[in-house]
């Protein structure tokens, strides 16, 4: 009779029939969880030396970055137009702006591109520093700097004057443009395939990074 009571008691046991009196086996398995994994298919294990190999090669994410196009011509941003209506609200902005004229103080034209670098090293010695013209038509040139107007040109170019330069010159190196500015702010890697289509449309204008 105490054998076939043990019995008894033990099966109950073993099928959680005495849990609510804090009696009953601790369970080893959570089969309810197999039904919550996401591709285990794809899960692998590696070693030390194949994980460190991984993260040397994989490729970092670039990050989100801003460009910039214009100013557009108005024909110009009305065929682009179109093309960034499939793009996600608040990825890119047409938006009407003004460059306004700049005047350099300019040095050429030179012949040579010996006689380039000669002037270069001319300014060099006495401490005037240059930079290179934005303006093609304008090569072979120096800009010793430039200016929003041709009166602070002119003021600048006469304290060069009083530092031994002589050759130098006011001169506009653009006219005021007027268009619209094409932004796109936070371009990230969902967006950068759609550049390829969107380049043929801004009819040679160059997507810079924002300043």
């Amino acid at each position: 009779m105490l054998l076939l009571l043990a019995n008894g008691a033990f099966f109950a046991w073993t099928q959680g029939l005495l849990l609510q009196w804090g009696l009953g086996p601790v369970q080893q398995a959570e089969p309810q969880r197999m039904g919550q994994q996401i591709r285990p298919e794809a899960l692998s294990i590696v070693g030390a030396e194949e994980a460190r190999r991984i993260e040397t090669t994989a490729p970092a994410a670039r990050p989100p970055e801003c460009l910039q196009a214009g100013p557009l011509a108005d024909n110009v941003a009305e065929a682009v137009r179109p093309a960034l209506q499939a793009w996600p609200a608040g990825t890119w902005t047409l938006e009407p702006v003004v460059e306004p004229a700049r005047w350099i103080i300019y040095m050429g034209k030179y012949q040579t591109a010996d006689s380039v670098n000669k002037k270069k090293a001319e300014l060099r010695q006495i401490g005037v520093s240059f930079e290179p013209l934005s303006n093609p038509t304008m090569e072979l040139g120096l800009s010793l700097g430039s200016f929003a107007s041709q009166a602070a040109a002119s003021g600048q170019l006469e304290r060069l004057n009083e530092r031994g330069v002589r050759t130098a010159r006011v001169a506009q190196e653009r006219a005021e443009v007027r268009g619209q500015r094409l932004l796109l702010p936070a371009l990230d890697e969902s967006l950068r395939p759609r550049l390829d289509e969107l380049r043929p449309l801004l009819n040679g204008a160059a997507l810079r990074p924002c300043r």
